[in-house]
Formats: structure tokens, sequence, C-alpha cells
């Protein structure tokens, strides 16, 4: 069991992202997502993007809290 403690920076690595404090900032600031809209199916993701948040979503896996925060802090307000 892998218990290796990942967070926001983490998950942008996993997502092949700058995981930079900033360019986290940044990418949340400028990418809105609306309600009705599942968080692994916004306009923004590539295609292996998306798979990597279905998947882990599907299995649990550990990055679902930190998707979960991902998904609320892009909703709009």
């Amino acid at each position: 069991m892998d218990t290796t403690q990942v967070d926001l920076s983490h998950l942008f690595e996993q997502l092949g992202l700058d995981s930079s404090d900033e360019a986290i900032a940044q990418f949340i600031e400028t990418h809105e997502i609306d309600d009705h809209i599942h968080l692994n199916q916004a306009p923004f993701w590539t295609s292996a993007q998306k798979s990597f948040l279905t998947e882990a979503l599907e299995a649990d896996a550990q990055w679902t809290p930190l998707i979960e925060k991902l998904d609320t802090q892009l909703r709009k307000s």
C-alpha cells in the first residue's frame, strides 16, 4: 500500500501540468466549469487527463480527495 502523501502539486504533475503554486493558482483562476459538467468532462482536459481523472475517481484512489478539492475550486461561485 502506497502511503505517500500527495497534494495539489502532485496531482498537477500527474496531469502533466505545471505544478508550481503560481501555475496552480493561475489554472484555477482561468478555468471554470458549470455545475452540470463533471470535472473529468470539462473541455480543457486532454483525453489522457480525462482518462486519468475518470480512472482515479472510479478506483477511489489516493487522488480522489485532491480531485474533489480541485473540482470544488473550479466551480463557478
